[in-house]
């Protein structure tokens, strides 16, 4: 894989509190236009940067962390998790807000002042004629806990025109190219809901169609991907990857970190992210976890995987990612990926930016000094948020807080 980090321009993002050993929270996101570099941080500061003279050109304060951006229709959509859970779009060349939504006003208030508690929109997507949003509020008292969620379509102006809402966990969303159907994937279902895929058309609101590992216990879908009529999808539940036809036929499946025994452990991990198209699928694997317990000092061989296949679920190449992905970034059968700390090895040389096609595997790396934290990607043109990290048994602060444009 070459390495292209002498090419990276970068621009200061000010400070932010180290990540340490462990990955933290979504606290960067990124969304490029023609001409602008959008950067979310932590604080709720959204930075717009000419992707040529890397001067500002406008700044807001969105209420919320903006911790999802996307780009659409001459507009800015940024959400992301707080006591509002807003929805915002932003006008890409002057920062003016057009419409907001609280979605926090449907899945509920923060019942305590934990981050994790706080209402959070996982994911946006735009359809044809729609802008996408999946929200989710977690609540517990003792050991009563559960989710509340929606799924949103929003118009031009920011009008709602349907809502699902559901007692489960929404992880992903990804509307078709014929622009009918839009998938969602829930990775937690511990209330009544109990599908961890659901289909809806996006006219009505309404379920086309659901599917499920069926496996035991709440852990159910990772990530979604639609493909012409085909759907990748990754399952928790079984840490498989499946390919779906129309009504949720199963074409195939493959293993991808499924329970395996080594040094008198069971350990798996978790297939957190997919990506298809053109009939080839890329799926990533996460951090390691034991059966029994919660740590462990060894590690499954397919952590931190990332695998391509082709139309029939025949593996094509596959390549180690070093560390924990937050998210990807793609453009057709190319795949950028920010890649960060793998916190049961602590080595900071796999800091890096990934880049991967599917029909070939390996192309670039970028490597960092601190971790890959978030992604975008638009035809040639790729950027980075880069984030300082202190490993808990070494001390030393090893990169900053930056956007590095390539």
């Amino acid at each position: 894989m070459a390495d292209a980090t002498d090419a990276l321009r970068t621009v200061d993002l000010g400070a932010i509190e180290p990540a340490r050993s462990r990955h933290m929270w979504t606290r960067s996101s990124l969304a490029l236009t023609d001409s602008l570099a959008v950067v979310g941080q932590w604080d709720g500061t959204i930075t717009a940067v000419d992707r040529e003279s890397l001067d500002t050109v406008w700044t807001v304060d969105h209420v919320d962390s903006p911790a999802s951006l996307l780009e659409s229709d001459d507009q800015i959509i940024a959400a992301g998790r707080g006591e509002t859970g807003t929805i915002a779009a932003y006008d890409a060349k002057t920062g003016d807000q057009q419409w907001s939504y609280a979605t926090a006003d449907d899945i509920g208030a923060p019942t305590s002042d934990r981050v994790f508690e706080q209402p959070y929109v996982v994911d946006l997507a735009v359809g044809e004629d729609r802008l996408f949003a999946a929200a989710r509020r977690y609540e517990r008292d003792g050991k009563d806990r559960r989710w509340h969620s929606a799924v949103y379509a929003f118009g031009s102006e920011g009008t709602v025109d349907w809502q699902y809402s559901v007692d489960a966990s929404p992880i992903a969303l990804a509307p078709n190219a014929a622009g009918d159907r839009l998938a969602v994937g829930y990775n937690r279902c511990m209330g009544d809901h109990n599908h961890g895929l659901v289909v809806l058309d996006t006219a009505s609101g309404q379920p086309a169609w659901m599917w499920d590992p069926g496996t035991e216990g709440d852990r159910r879908v990772g990530d979604v991907s639609y493909d012409g009529d085909s759907l990748a999808v990754t399952s928790h539940g079984d840490k498989r990857g499946y390919l779906l036809g129309p009504g949720g036929r199963q074409q195939w499946r493959v293993d991808l970190a499924v329970p395996t025994e080594i040094e008198d452990e069971t350990l798996y991990a978790y297939p957190n992210h997919v990506h298809a198209h053109d009939g080839r699928v890329a799926f990533l694997t996460g951090n390691t976890y034991p059966e029994e317990g919660r740590e462990t000092e060894g590690r499954h061989p397919n952590e931190h995987r990332i695998v391509g296949v082709d139309a029939d679920g025949a593996e094509l190449w596959d390549a180690d990612l070093g560390g924990f992905v937050h998210g990807t970034a793609v453009d057709g059968d190319r795949i950028v990926i920010p890649c960060a700390q793998n916190f049961r090895t602590r080595d900071s040389s796999t800091h890096a930016l990934r880049e991967f096609n599917l029909a070939g595997g390996p192309k670039e790396a970028t490597t960092v000094d601190g971790i890959s934290t978030a992604a975008a990607v638009d035809g040639g043109a790729v950027a980075m948020v880069e984030e300082p990290i202190v490993y808990h048994d070494e001390g030393e602060k090893r990169g900053s807080y930056a956007l590095h444009l390539g």
